[in-house]
């Protein structure tokens, strides 16, 4: 878990020059090209040696459309670390006592609540896109969990969007919560991409003293996430595990190994820096259950064993001496 930090002062590019609302897709074209290139060259990953046991935790969405309930048992049958909860429709999903009684209950932390800010969200709480945050603070601070993940506002939220990164400080300062930002992607027009966050889709040039990155969001973006995790530097709160192909216009949420993403890259990297936050897995599952948790065990293998976790093992006289197996040979 990774405490609030004071909000720095940043050299973040903000001109304040009016934001386009749509651009040529040349970005996500040319993002595409440099992964191809760096994929051909034989994707080295760094050498393990990591000074932190990074937790490794699940986000409820992991499980949709199975309930709240369901992720907590899988998360604790399967050995997660901890939860992200997403505050939701259902009523589980945001009330603190229900949530208190799964975390006892299953023995998992909430290491994060994720805002209702999704396009798909926009009625629950009403239309004011702070009482949104507001609220999901609120039980955040009876629930004693230390950040909030948020998505940047639409550009169509008016005020809203366009006081964001202020309004976020002011509430980090007042309750004490972290609020990591996560980057999102363009929608992409045909030959254009609709530029409709505000001030960007791509949170790391913002003055945010957290942030998320969500690595299936790079990839649909077409945005090098080892160059957000390099260019963030402490700010990097929260990292939701995903992969993609960056081949399409969905958010895929694949299961990391199943993209052509630097997963392993970057789990390796922020171990052997001894990054303080979390990983979080927020993957697309079967609805069938056998497969979603086999799904959900390989994945978390996955992060384990990049994350160095079996090297713990190891230095302990482990029989076994890894959680991954043969992940390490797994496509990133």
């Amino acid at each position: 878990m990774s405490p609030r930090r004071d909000r720095p002062s940043t050299d973040a590019p903000r001109d304040g020059a009016r934001k386009p609302y749509t651009r040529p897709s040349s970005a996500h074209r040319s993002a595409r090209e440099k992964l191809s290139k760096r994929l051909s060259a034989g994707d080295p990953r760094s050498e393990q040696d990591p000074q932190r046991r990074i937790p490794v935790g699940l986000s409820t969405s992991s499980v949709f459309p199975a309930g709240v309930e369901e992720g907590f048992r899988l998360a604790s049958e399967i050995g997660f670390d901890g939860m992200e909860v997403m505050v939701s429709y259902p009523q589980d999903s945001r009330d603190p006592a229900i949530l208190r009684e799964y975390s006892e209950r299953y023995e998992l932390p909430i290491l994060s609540l994720h805002a209702p800010t999704l396009f798909f969200l926009q009625g629950l709480w009403g239309r004011d896109a702070w009482v949104k945050i507001e609220r999901t603070i609120e039980i955040a601070k009876e629930l004693e969990v230390p950040t909030i993940v948020a998505h940047p506002p639409f550009r169509w939220q008016g005020r809203y969007a366009t006081g964001f990164v202020e309004g976020v400080a002011a509430l980090e300062e007042e309750h004490g919560i972290a609020i990591a930002v996560e980057n999102m992607y363009p929608w992409r027009l045909g030959v254009r991409e609709l530029l409709n966050y505000l001030p960007d889709h791509d949170p790391t040039d913002e003055d945010y003293a957290h942030v998320t990155v969500d690595l299936s969001h790079a990839a649909t973006a077409g945005d090098d996430a080892l160059e957000m995790i390099e260019r963030l530097g402490d700010r990097l709160t929260h990292l939701h595990l995903a992969d993609g192909s960056g081949r399409t216009t969905k958010d895929e949420h694949l299961p990391p190994g199943e993209g052509n993403q630097p997963c392993a890259e970057v789990l390796r990297r922020l171990a052997n820096r001894g990054w303080e936050g979390s990983v979080l897995l927020e993957v697309t599952t079967s609805g069938n259950a056998e497969i979603r948790e086999r799904t959900l065990r390989q994945s978390l293998d996955f992060a384990r064993h990049h994350l160095g976790h079996h090297l713990e093992n190891d230095a302990d006289g482990g029989a076994d001496g890894g959680d991954g197996g043969d992940v390490g040979s797994t496509t990133p």
